[in-house]
């Protein structure tokens, strides 16, 4: 397995800065998602990584080899497209075999290297069929395995997923995860789905207008933003102004126009006082029975209206001081209001204190 060191990569097409200083270390065997909004930089950082894209300035290592210039060929990447690129007129088999034929590895060899690779996809029994013949899922495991059976030094994956039913994608998430861990690979993964960076990543860096604004394991990310964009971009958010006005046992005092809150997620260099923003997960924030005063955030609020979705209902509430905050409950009751009062709480550790 190998690592990927990216440093302060820059490219510029004319005057647009498309990736502008990047530096990444990506670990060996890691599945590692480039993730952002259509713009972001993050298709253009894959290609120079891939070696399709030639950089302005910066560096490009797999390990200790320094890949920066080198064609696409002489780093041995495996690429997974968006549209899957698949010879209508070959078998599974020969598609998957392209990438072999053309290193003229032995018949022997290739018939074998092949086998495997459609064993480890689950594509054994279609090796004789046509992608025509065989559903979107299908052709994007043929094409997984077609990267792979070339034993790729990095695998690169560009939205992969992108061309399948909403169903079918979630279905394919956890099997390219497995398939990745499998074959032991370091794999690059490009999407703006931010699902699909939650719930398959190891680490993701989150792009915005060519610069990473955070980079970790996805959970961080969620939990810890330390910006109001990486908060914004990952789930929804209740954002709340406030103004820092003490510190308390470990925990930041803090004033919002619904009242007093407590927070013991914030920057460390956060100063003692000063307007800040606030950052609170629908799902964090509780409702409450009318004697419960056990959270150190709880406050009344009036129900605006309620979205039922199944498994969970989407509550707007309006809080003291005009505030508007989006509440989701978790197997909701069909009589949960008294009323449009209602009181609601969230625990300190939830409410996370922006740098912006």
């Amino acid at each position: 397995m190998t690592p990927i060191h990216i440093d302060t990569l820059r490219k510029t097409f004319g005057k647009t800065v498309a990736v502008d200083g990047i530096t990444l270390n990506i670990k060996p065997g890691d599945l590692f998602f480039l993730l952002g909004p259509s713009g972001c930089g993050k298709t253009t950082l894959l290609r120079m990584i891939a070696g399709f894209t030639e950089p302005t300035s910066g560096a490009i290592r797999f390990g200790d080899k320094d890949v920066t210039w080198q064609p696409p060929h002489k780093r041995n990447c495996g690429m997974v497209f968006q549209g899957y690129a698949l010879w209508p007129h070959m078998s599974v088999a020969q598609n998957v075999a392209f990438g072999l034929n053309v290193r003229k590895i032995p018949a022997a060899e290739t018939n074998q290297r092949v086998a495997d690779a459609l064993k480890l996809v689950q594509m054994g029994d279609y090796a004789d069929r046509k992608p025509n013949q065989l559903s979107g899922g299908q052709q994007q495991r043929v094409a997984l395995a077609r990267a792979l059976v070339i034993k790729p030094t990095v695998l690169l994956l560009d939205e992969p997923l992108s061309n399948l039913d909403a169903k079918l994608r979630i279905e394919m998430r956890s099997q390219i995860k497995s398939i990745c861990k499998q074959a032991g690979t370091t794999a690059v993964y490009v999407t703006h789905d931010q699902k699909e960076a939650l719930s398959m990543a190891d680490e993701v860096a989150l792009l915005k207008a060519g610069r990473v604004m955070q980079t970790g394991p996805a959970r961080e990310l969620y939990d810890r933003p330390q910006s109001r964009f990486v908060a914004d971009f990952l789930g929804e958010t209740n954002f709340m102004p406030a103004r820092v006005v003490g510190r308390e046992g470990g925990q930041v005092l803090l004033e919002c126009e619904a009242g007093r809150m407590r927070s013991t997620v914030f920057p460390e260099d956060l100063p003692e006082t000063g307007s800040v923003t606030c950052s609170v997960r629908p799902e964090a924030i509780r409702i409450l029975d009318a004697s419960a005063t056990g959270d150190a955030n709880s406050f009344t609020a009036k129900r605006l209206d309620t979205t039922y979705l199944g498994e969970v209902a989407q509550h707007h509430l309006l809080m003291p001081g005009e505030v508007k905050v989006t509440v989701f409950e978790l197997n909701p009751k069909p009589q949960r209001f008294n009323g449009d009062q209602v009181n609601v709480g969230f625990a300190p550790e939830d409410v996370v204190v922006l740098r912006d």
